[in-house]
């Protein structure tokens, strides 16, 4: 089976088996964004119980 090389990209697993991802929305129109709103773009999202099965077909030996 191949790996997705997309989707290793932008997702990567923990420790504990959560799938990490980036947060959307960073790319421009930023002056109109209050810098709380930006400090919490920068942190790392994680992926619902319900896409983990997608994401696990994209990256079998993750």
């Amino acid at each position: 089976m191949k790996t997705n090389r997309s989707a290793a990209k932008r997702f990567s697993f923990t420790a504990n088996g959560k799938i990490k991802r980036r947060k959307a929305g960073l790319r421009h129109f930023m002056r109109r964004r209050s810098v709380r709103a930006k400090r919490n773009l920068r942190t790392t999202g994680y992926l619902s119980k319900s896409d983990h099965s997608l994401i696990k077909t994209l990256l079998p030996y993750g």
